[in-house]
């Protein structure tokens, strides 16, 4: 039992580390990005950009978010890109998936998984100066892994 509970804490705290140290509010340059990519978004409550992928073949959809706040760590003024998977309870997302997803999170050049609250997302941090392309690239990344895991973990539903 503590070797269960020491995974899970070990998780979080790796998922935790690399804090940002501080935030700012986002100007036009996102929308301005997300406008000449001809992405249709909306703001949620707390001043993120939210998209809906519709994956018709597949009968799908999956939500991205960009950040609608930068953070500042070292020299880098960084923007979140990230995208829901599970519902870490429903889902069924136990200490030793966590850290699964550790290990996986090491094979990809960009982006990780993380968790928070009773939510995993697929969570990319770049560089605030990305262009529209890359902005746009960012977030189809962050959505097929998303919606993979998401198949992967609840099978047919398509909850996020």
């Amino acid at each position: 039992m503590f070797r269960r509970h020491a995974s899970i804490r070990l998780a979080a705290a790796l998922l935790c580390v690399g804090a940002a140290s501080v935030v700012s509010a986002a100007g036009p340059s996102v929308e301005s990005r997300l406008k000449s990519a001809g992405i249709n978004y909306t703001e949620d409550g707390d001043g993120d950009y939210k998209v809906t992928y519709n994956y018709s073949k597949e009968g799908r959809t999956q939500l991205v978010f960009v950040s609608g706040k930068t953070q500042t760590v070292g020299a880098f003024e960084v923007r979140e890109i990230f995208s829901p998977a599970a519902r870490i309870g429903k889902d069924g997302v136990d200490a030793d998936k966590a850290l699964e997803l550790i290990e996986q999170n090491r094979q990809y050049k960009i982006g990780a998984w993380e968790i928070s609250g009773d939510v995993l997302y697929f969570v990319i941090k770049l560089p605030e100066s990305l262009s529209a392309a890359e902005l746009e690239s960012a977030m189809d990344i962050a959505a097929e892994t998303a919606d993979d895991m998401e198949i992967e973990l609840s099978g047919d539903r398509d909850d996020l």
